[in-house]
């Protein structure tokens, strides 16, 4: 029987972080990835330190290189913390993302005392850089945020702060496009999107006993 879980074929000694993960996918095609293995992979190969936002690299090769990466959200015989990439193939992606110039990237971080932003009703986040992650483990690295959803509006203004927020890299995973924090509503839309299978059709059953089976 083929063995369907991945192997560890370097050592991986590319650069950054992203580009080792995307070392390791590509040699694992169609594999089951675990959690420590990714963080394995992308921790630095020369000092050995553990990796800054792991899982906001492994997000990226999905938005910004157009990777399919699956999840257990996305196929069924997945588990939680594991990873599959079944082809090398890539999508077309958003335009290049807009980033706030070095003054104003300064000035949202004084706002917000230097903190991780994310709020969920009355627990805040408020992780610095060089804490570690209690959740997602490795050292956080805060990094600007549009507040405005890049997938609605991806020309946002650089030089204007009140248009972003720090979020550390869990955060940004965990935000995506699910949140529109200038109107207040989620994007319910790219929530189902990246729902799974079963997510979906439950959201579909309920939507048929709403609205009544119109058929």
């Amino acid at each position: 029987m083929e063995d369907r879980n991945a192997k560890i074929k370097g050592p991986y000694t590319q650069r950054s972080i992203r580009a080792r993960i995307e070392a390791f996918f590509l040699d694992n095609l169609g594999k089951v990835a675990t959690r420590e293995q990714l963080i394995e992979v992308a921790t630095d190969p020369v000092t050995g330190q553990q990796p800054e936002n792991w899982h906001q690299r492994l997000s990226e090769l999905r938005t910004d290189k157009g990777y399919t990466i699956l999840s257990w959200r996305n196929r069924g015989e997945l588990k939680i913390s594991e990873y599959m990439m079944p082809n090398a193939e890539r999508r077309q992606t958003a335009s290049k993302r807009t980033r706030p110039n070095a003054t104003t990237w300064k000035q949202v971080l004084k706002q917000y005392e230097f903190q991780c932003a994310w709020t969920e009703g009355e627990i805040s986040c408020g992780l610095r850089n060089g804490d570690i992650d209690p959740v997602g483990g490795g050292r956080v690295k805060l990094s600007p945020d549009h507040k405005l959803p890049h997938a609605i509006h991806a020309e946002i203004d650089p030089n204007d702060p009140s248009k972003w927020q720090p979020l550390c890299g869990r955060h940004q995973v965990m935000k995506k496009n699910y949140w529109d924090d200038e109107t207040g509503w989620l994007n319910v839309i790219a929530i189902v999107q990246s729902a799974s299978e079963t997510q979906k059709r439950e959201v579909y059953d309920f939507l048929k006993r709403y609205f009544g089976d119109l058929g």
